[in-house]
């Protein structure tokens, strides 16, 4: 292989000992292709199976802890026992080549379909509707907010008894526990809300209820990860001071990772705090060598990727690029990086083992994917 990729495919540890292949990782993204009842389906296991081969750890698509959390037409679920076979067919078929299986658990709050959840009875911090959305959601009481962060650890539980590596806390990307750190979302005047320290308590009792249930039913292999999106656009909305705030907080709950979510790993924040350097920048330095930062947005090229990790990043995610190109990692090894592919063409859907709807959204939606006629 080209010596220049090395750094790449170079094994990782984690402190508490538990070591990754390389240090690409796949990253969570929905395929919508799960069966009607949220069992996991035939062709979504082939989708992970096709992607999961060269990986050092592979994260699942979020998986709904509640039944009033589900988010997205196709999505699995772990919301009860009955799902624990489910799950183990995707930790079992993510771990056939030696990567570490990760299951990313979420509840989507608001942003959840009226026509998905019980009743349509939509549910978030606070009765703030999204912008741009004509639901408005309800203000879950005290006990109900205690309910879902102990569905959190049930399905902790779940994924240890199904056969997963670990489990990634889903803050990011606007879902209820991103709606409870937001100003946006989270008007609450008890615990739950007001100050900015107070909109933490959310997503730090998650993890420590996550925390508790491993520490019940694993070993200390299991591994815990968290994702979180830097800033909001609406007003009033997460800054990215904020977020240093949350983030300096998280890299002391003893997490195995923390995981951003961005579009564009060399992006520079948008407001509350100085410009010049890029989010990623903020975020090494505000976490030091308390946790592993996973880097991840627009990397295709093994140079992008080389740059990324050089940055300071030890972990990078990989989305789009492995849904185009599936044995990125293995081509990298090989020295065969000449053939790695950064487009589709609309006839390689069999090809790339894409389910039908993520195929169409593929297709459909421009500007998303580098399609060729």
């Amino acid at each position: 292989m080209n010596e220049n990729y090395k750094p790449l495919v170079e094994p990782f540890q984690f402190k508490k000992g538990v070591e990754l292949k390389n240090r690409i990782v796949l990253a969570p993204m929905t395929n919508f292709a799960s069966n009607p009842d949220g069992t996991v389906s035939d062709t979504e296991i082939d989708y992970y199976i096709r992607r999961s081969k060269g990986v050092g750890m592979a994260i699942t698509a979020c998986t709904y802890v509640t039944p009033s959390g589900k988010g997205f037409h196709g999505e699995f679920g772990a919301d009860n026992d009955d799902m624990i076979p489910s799950l183990k067919r995707l930790a079992d078929a993510l771990k056939e080549k030696g990567s570490k299986a990760v299951l990313q658990i979420f509840h989507g709050g608001r942003a959840c379909p009226p026509e998905l959840v019980p009743n349509g009875d939509i549910v978030s911090a606070s009765a703030v509707a999204a912008e741009g959305s004509e639901h408005t959601p309800r203000a879950l009481g005290k006990t109900e907010v205690e309910d879902i962060i102990s569905a959190f650890g049930e399905a902790t539980r779940r994924a240890i008894l199904a056969g997963f590596d670990g489990v990634e806390i889903h803050g990011a990307n606007g879902y209820l526990i991103q709606q409870f750190f937001s100003p946006h979302s989270n008007r609450r005047k008890d615990k739950w809300g007001g100050s900015l320290e107070k909109r933490m308590n959310f997503p730090l009792a998650v993890v420590q209820e996550v925390k508790k249930t491993a520490a019940e039913h694993a070993d200390d292999s299991f591994i815990i990860g968290y994702r979180f999106s830097p800033e909001e656009p609406e007003t009033p909305g997460i800054t990215m001071d904020d977020t240093l705030v949350l983030v300096d907080k998280l890299a002391d709950q003893d997490l195995d990772y923390i995981h951003v979510s961005l579009m564009d790993f060399w992006s520079e924040p948008r407001r509350g705090v100085d410009s010049g350097k890029t989010r990623i920048q903020y975020l090494l330095e505000t976490i030091g060598d308390r946790a592993p930062l996973i880097g991840v947005g627009g990397i295709h090229t093994p140079e992008e990727a080389v740059k990324a990790i050089e940055a300071g990043v030890p972990l990078l995610a990989l989305g789009r690029e492995l849904i185009m190109e599936p044995d990125w990692v293995q081509k990298v090894e090989e020295g065969r990086e000449d053939e790695i592919a950064a487009t589709l063409s609309k006839n390689d859907q069999e090809k790339l083992v894409i389910p039908d709807y993520l195929w169409n959204a593929i297709i459909n939606t421009p500007g998303w994917f580098p399609v060729k006629d």
